[in-house]
């Protein structure tokens, strides 16, 4: 590996902006999305329904919605831009060189076909193999996220599977190919506790060993907590706080992060009340001047209410929020 690959993301996105166009004007869902992933690592993000986590990882796969477009901003796999590949052209690396794992995995796997029908056929659509070759592969990537008897259960159908066991096949799926990123989306959310331990083990261990870069999009802290290297907090299309996974979780610096974090409960300690964060995410329609979090903010200053703070390093992260600038 040289020295220039080991700096370059994964993933790197440079001011990603995704906008609507409806009738009644023109939404900005994201606003200004930087980030970037490296190999092997697992980057979390976080934030309430609507914040734009899932949209983000459908700008990167090239999934939006119309009318959903990306108006501006880059969007580049291993240093190479893909935001403006012909749709062709990003299939094809949306199947090869990024994998994706939603939350049913009952959108992901064909109900009228053997789970091993739908390997082979992923399998051979990129890997130069044999059919008999990518058989063998798809019994030991069944193997690999800890199907028992694989070559048994490569005949079954995804109905013969439980909703944990259909997600490790998604997992494999996702891996067919040998993808450099995953964009796992909600992946353990209509599992059981356990369940989702055992997932959250299955993907840390895949992708240490391959070196896969993941975003794992998820409103759980719990799940960031224990399977992130670092996490990027979203609000309102943006991202108001990026750090190392432990930073964030034990200290947030942003006053929305740090009411996300106060609300999940603590194994050590019985506070009366678990911190609320007051109101609710503003709708596209109705984003406020300024920072877009002040009408929430128990710290709001008369800057929050005029201009909007932009992502500024504080200590091992990243934070957008003028609080700091006062501090400082």
């Amino acid at each position: 590996m040289t020295p220039e690959s080991v700096k370059t993301p994964v993933l790197e996105l440079r001011n990603l902006v995704v906008e609507f166009v409806t009738r009644h004007g023109t939404l900005r869902a994201l606003d200004g999305i930087s980030l970037s992933i490296a190999p092997g690592e697992v980057l979390g993000v976080v934030g309430e329904s609507g914040a734009g986590k899932s949209l983000t990882g459908a700008a990167v796969i090239g999934l939006l919605e119309p009318p959903g477009r990306i108006a501006s901003g880059e969007v580049l796999l291993a240093g190479q831009r893909i935001d403006q590949l012909p749709m062709e052209e990003l299939r094809h690396i949306r199947g090869k060189r990024i994998g994706t794992i939603f939350q049913d995995p009952l959108t992901s796997l064909d109900p009228l076909y053997r789970v091993g029908e739908q390997l082979i056929e992923t399998i051979r659509t990129h890997l130069p193999v044999t059919e008999q070759e990518a058989r063998e592969r798809a019994i030991a990537l069944l193997a690999e996220v800890g199907i028992p008897a694989p070559e048994k259960r490569i005949d079954g159908y995804p109905h013969e599977f439980s909703g944990g066991m259909r997600q490790r096949v998604v997992i494999a799926l996702a891996l067919a190919a040998e993808p450099e990123l995953i964009i796992a989306d909600e992946p353990t959310t209509a599992l059981d506790v356990s369940v989702q331990a055992q997932i959250i083990a299955v993907l840390k261990k895949l992708c240490r060993e391959r070196g896969t870069a993941v975003m794992l999009i998820t409103h759980d802290m719990g799940v960031i907590a224990e399977t992130a290297d670092r996490v990027a907090v979203m609000y309102a299309g943006r991202v108001i706080e990026i750090g190392p996974v432990r930073d964030v979780v034990k200290s947030p610096k942003h006053p929305y992060a740090k009411g996300l974090m106060g609300s999940i409960p603590a194994l050590d300690e019985r506070p009366e009340r678990l911190l609320q964060i007051e109101g609710s995410m503003p709708r596209l329609t109705a984003i406020p001047e300024g920072c877009a979090f002040h009408p929430r903010c128990p710290h709001v200053i008369p800057k929050c209410h005029e201009s909007r703070p932009v992502l500024e390093h504080v200590g091992a992260g990243q934070v957008a929020c003028f609080l700091h600038e006062v501090r400082s």
